[in-house]
């Protein structure tokens, strides 16, 4: 912790998760400084020290990075001061990079936390929810919805046609992105979507996570015509302000008396509205909290879940878990 009587929070990247992020710490009267590069007006708020160079920001207790992906260049830098990171990239190559610091993390007593907005991130906290209520799990399978902000719509467009990845009966397989069409049932007011294959980061994680199931897959919602231009650049600008989104996680083991059981829970709601209340929720956690150096994802033991997850909920995330009966209950 700094020698001031109260944590600071540093954040880098001010677009639409980045300046809700800021929002939520500024309401629980967190000190926050700022580093923006794309100097958006997000960061303009009183009581908000702005910074020109995110090495100032090695003075925060921890530094939440939102801007536009690759983070690990910048994770690295703020790791060899000792500075605790969240990040909220979703690139599954970044991610990776990431979860390589490990080693270098340790060294300096410094802790980085990846994947910490909509999936991966909320992703992870869904399924540690549910693995709880299963006697063994066996399988995990995500899908989401939306996209935050232009950064987010790209990193998804790339997604749906690169090289996807899922873990299948204990060995890595890698489909082609917009393959393996499923009808997804998200929560209301989304409801349902044709999920493809894509290059998402959510088996990496959840692999390390619960390396007892064989099977984890991740799907992203698309249209036709999504699919038929994910090798081409976007034709059409992504929405300034990002969209409705949701994402819905299904796990399914065996109970205490080896029955097959499937448990669902999911969230809808706006994505950058979504991601920033995890990310928010996650620094505030390591603010109050902490742990221990080296590299962690929400759904690793050391960050207790589902006290992320309570953050998160007070903060605007809604739960809401399938029951088998035909109206679905809060969490």
């Amino acid at each position: 912790m700094s020698a001031s009587s109260s944590p600071i929070v540093g954040i880098v990247g001010c677009g639409v998760t980045g300046s809700r992020v800021l929002g939520h710490l500024v309401a629980q009267r967190v000190p926050v400084a700022v580093h923006d590069p794309a100097r958006g007006s997000g960061a303009s708020r009183r009581g908000v020290v702005v910074l020109d160079s995110v090495d100032d920001l090695t003075v925060c207790d921890v530094v939440v990075l939102c801007h536009p992906a690759p983070h690990v260049g910048v994770a690295q830098r703020l790791i060899a001061h000792g500075t605790t990171v969240v990040s909220i990239s979703d690139d599954i190559d970044d991610l990776r990079a990431m979860l390589d610091l490990a080693i270098e993390a340790e060294h300096h007593n410094a802790a980085l936390v990846v994947g910490a907005g909509m999936a991966p991130g909320l992703s992870g906290l869904l399924a540690r929810m549910l693995a709880d209520q299963l006697h063994t799990l066996d399988e995990l399978h995500v899908a989401t919805h939306g996209t935050a902000g232009p950064a987010c719509a790209r990193q998804h467009h790339q997604a749906l046609g690169d090289t996807a990845l899922g873990w299948h009966d204990h060995e890595w397989i890698e489909p082609p992105g917009g393959s393996g069409r499923d009808l997804v049932w998200f929560p209301e007011p989304i409801g349902a979507h044709d999920c493809y294959r894509a290059a998402m980061a959510d088996p990496v994680l959840l692999h390390r996570a619960f390396p007892q199931a064989g099977r984890i897959t991740a799907r992203m919602s698309a249209t036709r015509r999504d699919r038929f231009t994910a090798r081409l650049p976007m034709l059409t600008p992504p929405h300034a302000s990002g969209n409705l989104g949701a994402v819905r996680v299904e796990a399914r083991g065996a109970g205490p008396q080896g029955e097959r059981i499937t448990v669902i829970a999911g969230v809808a709601g706006h994505t950058g509205d979504l991601a920033a209340a995890v990310c928010a929720a996650t620094a505030l956690r390591m603010v109050e909290v902490g742990v221990p150096a080296g590299v962690h994802a929400l759904s690793d033991d050391a960050l207790h879940a589902l006290d992320v997850l309570h953050h998160a909920t007070a903060l605007g995330v809604r739960v809401q878990e399938f029951t088998g009966v035909a109206r679905a209950t809060s969490w």
